[in-house]
């Protein structure tokens, strides 16, 4: 009986080391969560946008809240957008449509709007660094001319 018990308890032992390495060390590879937007000439944060997966599997991105300094508007709307963006409320606003999954960590040939300059380009993501950042990528035409910005996942 002694025997048994001993085998009983190496086996859970040995289950418990087997998955739980699994459990530390997986990645989330879901872009679909919120982002710390993180300006690439300042260094600050700007707004916080929620990403989701839409009903028909693609992702889509909306500021949920925005950095302000106590001077500027707080709730400013997108005057340099044009078509049914215009002069429409930054924060709630989708800025990020379409974006089709490439892999398990990209997605692709979507679009985002900068509402700083009201301007749309083409765009790329990818979820990096075990899921707590997120490479985004605008371009114009073609992905080797744009920028790229790096996310955090809030938390």
């Amino acid at each position: 009986m002694k025997t048994v018990k001993k085998y009983a308890y190496l086996f859970i032992f040995a289950g418990i080391m087997f998955f739980l390495p699994a459990e530390l060390f997986s990645q989330n590879k879901s872009p679909a969560g919120q982002w710390k937007t993180i300006d690439d000439e300042t260094g600050k944060v700007k707004s916080i946008v929620e990403i989701s997966v839409g009903p028909d599997g693609k992702l889509y991105g909306k500021i949920i809240k925005l950095f302000k300094k106590p001077d500027e508007d707080q709730d400013p709307v997108c005057d340099k957008c044009e078509g049914d963006k215009k002069d429409k409320k930054i924060i709630g606003m989708q800025i990020m449509w379409e974006l089709e999954k490439d892999s398990e960590t990209e997605w692709e040939d979507g679009h985002i709007l900068d509402p700083k300059n009201g301007k749309t380009y083409g765009c790329e993501i990818e979820v990096i660094e075990n899921g707590a950042k997120l490479k985004v990528r605008g371009y114009l035409g073609f992905s080797l001319l744009g920028r790229t910005q790096i996310w955090l996942r809030v938390n």
